[in-house]
């Protein structure tokens, strides 16, 4: 059998490795920073509490809130083939 994803708005946030304030408004608590550097982007590891167990997050991966509530980590290749934006 084959299936069609439900039309679903969801809320998201790109992680750029520079707005770790937005990420902390949008993500509340599920989230925390591993090997956090200031000065240097690159070395910035978000971590999301998912409900599978904490998952990383790269620069430029889009951060999603599903319909539950809960957060998760999207490759933006994927995201772009999943969603598009909405007024």
């Amino acid at each position: 059998m084959k299936y069609r994803k439900k039309p679903v708005v969801i809320e998201a946030i790109r992680w750029t490795g520079n707005n770790a304030n937005e990420i902390a408004d949008f993500c509340i608590n599920d989230y925390y920073f591993s090997n956090y550097d200031f000065t240097d982007t690159l070395k910035r590891k978000l971590m999301i509490m998912t409900l599978e167990g904490n998952m990383s997050a790269e620069i430029g991966d889009y951060i999603i809130k599903g319909v539950n509530g809960e957060f998760y980590p999207c490759k933006p290749d994927i995201f772009e083939k999943t969603y598009e934006a909405v007024d």
